[in-house]
């Protein structure tokens, strides 16, 4: 089960402030990573975060398909009940609900930013299949 804690999305952020926010974030949820869209700046998402001191591992993702493709995935999880938000949220569910399916975006705002980043989180902790370490007996 997913659950959506916050939106710690800043609007036209400085760097350093934007750092700022992800290290103060990451600490309050203990994440163990950044991830970030390597096709919007990721590369430099590691260097900011070094620059001011913040030690976060970036895990850089690349974009291959629009935004509403990236999402559908995820609207299944939801749609199976599979992630719930603990909280409301009026600024990203606006922007979800504005994710066409095959279609684009049709949301408030040019670019549905804060649909995407949950997305790509969720992405990441729900559906990337990650190999385990495990023994297995031979023989």
């Amino acid at each position: 089960m997913g659950r959506v804690l916050a939106d710690a999305s800043l609007v036209k952020p400085s760097p350093e402030r934007w750092a700022r926010k992800v290290a103060a974030t990451s600490e309050a949820w203990h994440a163990d990573r950044v991830i970030a869209e390597a096709n919007q700046g990721g590369a430099m998402v590691g260097s900011v975060l070094s620059a001011t001191g913040i030690a976060m591992p970036v895990r850089l993702v690349h974009a291959s398909r629009g935004k509403s493709a990236r999402a559908e995935p995820v609207a299944a999880l939801y749609e199976a009940g599979r992630v719930r938000h603990l909280g409301t949220f009026p600024v990203l569910e606006d922007e979800m609900c504005g994710l066409i399916a095959g279609g684009g975006y049709q949301g408030p705002g040019r670019s549905p930013d804060r649909a995407d980043a949950l997305v790509w989180a969720l992405t990441e902790l729900m559906l990337n299949k990650r190999a385990e370490p495990r023994v297995r007996r031979l023989g």
